[in-house]
């Protein structure tokens, strides 16, 4: 018997944060968007099915609202199978319940009224799966999703079974399931077409019904080296070429999902536990961890297609949110919000606000994934300003002691008519949010020198195993290149903030401050200190206590709306002779600093992190170091935002003077 036509299922996923710069937006639309969208249309490889997220939706619409009339035309000619999301491109498994739904709704909602279609199939952001979220996707509409084969291999399904959907379920609420083919996210397109045509006929042959794609469509040109090889070099060309004659042949037909659920037997029930691609699984990884991850991936290089190469498991999503307090500070922020807001009777313009602070990639941190991106990070908390402005209009000042970060200790949450303030008692009473409503800018929004697997020199077994063999005629995927630094960066051991005490010897300079090297004789960092607070009407007084300091945080004096103060006193006597008590403060916005005979030094805080472009060096803001004498036994510090804190977060920041 003949074998029957494989029905091939692509799907290309195109995204652009919130935040992002216009120029960048720009640029993708130009050099990807709409030569591959053209390409593709214009070359017979229909229908395909796509997604463009919320952000980079509304920005065509405003920018370039032609290419949206090309997508809603294709779509409805049957060329297009347009694919839903959260609307805002969020991390759905970390979201609040009712927050899934309303992001799914609003983004199939924006796609029904823009394009006309009913998109019932769902892009899972960074194919991001927990056990869970058949219940809300389902009661959202959603028909059908896209994880990775990766989900079903780490359950036990072999490699061989997944060239089919299946079923899942939870509670009774099911959804179909596609799994995309690792295989063909390497060959496509950093291998020569025909690789990929003897793929595929050998699924023919061997009576598989369905090869399903789904991936990024930045690939196409916006990652680095892949314009040239698509274009210059002929990739897209000659894959259209192939593809053509493997239709006109009969051996492969381009399928819609929605269609090939029909069309192709179900691979039946199928139960996913929490699972991402591959190569987020390790990312998500602590340091060490994630480089034995890269010597087992290396040591099993060959192995890797087989059964035991899901049995192979990295970590899991949430865990940036223990990598990453920042980030994790921002997402418990959010949290708290949606709920308030939802306690609130959901005013439209927070409710908003709140979903553009939930996009994905300002929380975590691999080849993609921005948390060392400023701009990103600002965006976010301008967001979250924005809707706690919103939501506490007219109000007085209030604070609420909770734990916000869920590290099992509580913090100070000041809500104020101009600002929202974090001060934490478990790390010595440091202050670690400063959000100016007004501006929509959170002045602390300052990511520590984290350290990474990749700051450490890899040795010659570490290096990450390609899931395809590169040879002259191939272009390597962004997953594929290595690069090192020639030494490690200077890493921080303690959170950031304003006013991190220490006590530190005569001889510590501003060197091993830059150096993140201090040796403190004692840190409050890591010391509980207990505490009361006193609350006026526009502003708060925080008493704290341990460690044999005593600490008074003002926020916000009648006088000085948009001030922090902090006063201190200690015993000298336990001090060793000739030591410094200091205290640091670090900023992504220009801050008047008022401290009465202090010694200052001053620093740039910069991080080094990786990207598709190799390692970038970022100014992520400014750090500001106060000292005294120990024997001195007090000392006293007032803060003031200065300048135009909206426009300078996320730049270089620069103190004010120390008088």
């Amino acid at each position: 018997m003949t074998a029957k036509p494989l029905r091939f299922c692509f799907a290309l996923h195109l995204h652009q944060p919130w935040g992002n710069f216009d120029s960048v937006f720009e640029q993708h639309l130009t050099e990807v968007y709409r030569p591959l969208l053209r390409a593709l249309m214009d070359g017979g490889c229909t229908p395909i099915a796509m997604h463009l997220s919320g952000p980079l939706l509304e920005w065509l619409d405003r920018h370039a609202p032609d290419f949206n009339d090309e997508i809603g035309e294709h779509a409805a000619a049957g060329r297009l199978e347009l694919l839903c999301a959260g609307h805002d491109e969020p991390i759905l498994a970390v979201l609040p319940r009712q927050d899934r739904v309303e992001q799914i709704a609003r983004h199939r909602d924006w796609i029904r009224r823009r394009f006309g279609a009913d998109a019932r199939g769902l892009w899972l952001t960074e194919r991001v799966w927990e056990p869970a979220l058949p219940q809300e996707l389902s009661a959202a509409g959603v028909n059908f999703v896209l994880v990775d084969d990766r989900h079903f291999r780490v359950s036990g399904f072999a490699p061989e079974q997944l060239h089919r959907h299946f079923i899942t379920e939870d509670a009774g609420r099911r959804v179909n399931v596609f799994p995309i083919d690792e295989r063909l996210r390497y060959l496509i397109p950093f291998r020569p077409p025909a690789e990929l045509a003897e793929y595929l006929l050998a699924l023919r042959e061997a009576g598989h019904p369905l090869a399903v794609l789904g991936d990024d469509g930045e690939k196409f040109g916006g990652w680095p080296g892949t314009r040239k090889w698509l274009y210059e070099d002929g990739w897209l060309a000659d894959f259209l070429d192939t593809m053509r004659s493997l239709r006109d042949r009969g051996d492969v037909v381009f399928t819609r999902f929605g269609d090939a659920i029909e069309s192709t037997p179900s691979g039946g029930l199928a139960y996913l536990p929490s699972a991402s691609y591959r190569e987020m699984e390790g990312w998500a990884l602590p340091v060490e961890p994630a480089r034995a991850y890269l010597r087992l991936e290396d040591a099993w290089r060959e192995r890797l297609a087989g059964v035991e190469g899901g049995l192979l498991r990295g970590g899991h999503w949430r865990h940036f949110l223990v990598k990453y307090p920042e980030g994790n500070r921002m997402h418990k922020v959010m949290l708290a919000l949606s709920q308030t807001c939802r306690e609130r009777g959901e005013p439209p313009g927070a409710r908003r606000a709140i979903g553009r602070a939930q996009c994905n990639d300002a929380y975590w941190h691999g080849v993609f994934g921005g948390i060392y991106l400023p701009f990103l990070r600002h965006h976010v908390w301008a967001s979250l300003a924005e809707a706690e402005r919103t939501l506490r209009a007219g109000e007085t000042a209030t604070i609420e002691s909770r734990d916000l970060d869920d590290d099992g200790t509580a913090e100070f949450w000041l809500h104020s008519r101009d600002a929202s303030v974090l001060v934490a008692p478990a790390r010595g009473g440091l202050v670690e949010m400063w959000i100016d409503t007004e501006r929509r800018v959170n002045l602390l929004d300052v990511i520590a020198r984290h350290p990474e697997a990749y700051h450490r020199p890899l040795q010659p077994t570490d290096a990450v195993a390609a899931s395809a063999t590169l040879t002259a005629d191939g272009a390597p995927s962004i997953h594929d290149l290595e690069s090192q630094l020639e030494a490690p960066p200077a890493i921080d051991s303690e959170p950031r903030g304003l006013f991190l005490d220490r006590i530190v010897a005569g001889g510590i300079g501003r060197d091993e401050f830059i150096a993140g090297t201090v040796r403190a004789a004692r840190s409050w960092a890591t010391i509980p200190m207990g505490a009361e607070w006193r609350l006026d009407p526009t502003s708060a007084t925080i008493h704290l206590e341990g460690g044999g300091l005593t600490k008074v945080i003002d926020i916000g004096a009648p006088d000085r709306p948009g001030s922090i103060r902090a006063r201190w006193t200690w015993d000298p006597s336990w001090c060793p002779a000739d030591s410094w008590f200091t205290t640091e403060l670090s900023a992504s916005a220009p801050l008047w600093i008022t401290a009465p005979d202090a010694e200052r030094w001053d620093y740039d805080i910069e991080t080094v992190a990786k990207s598709e472009r190799g390692f970038q060096r970022t100014v992520q803001g400014h750090a500001t170091v106060l000292r005294w004498p120990a024997s001195r036994a007090h000392a006293d510090v007032e803060v003031l935002a200065g300048g135009d804190a909206a426009t300078a977060a996320g730049r270089d920041a620069t103190g004010g003077p120390a008088r």
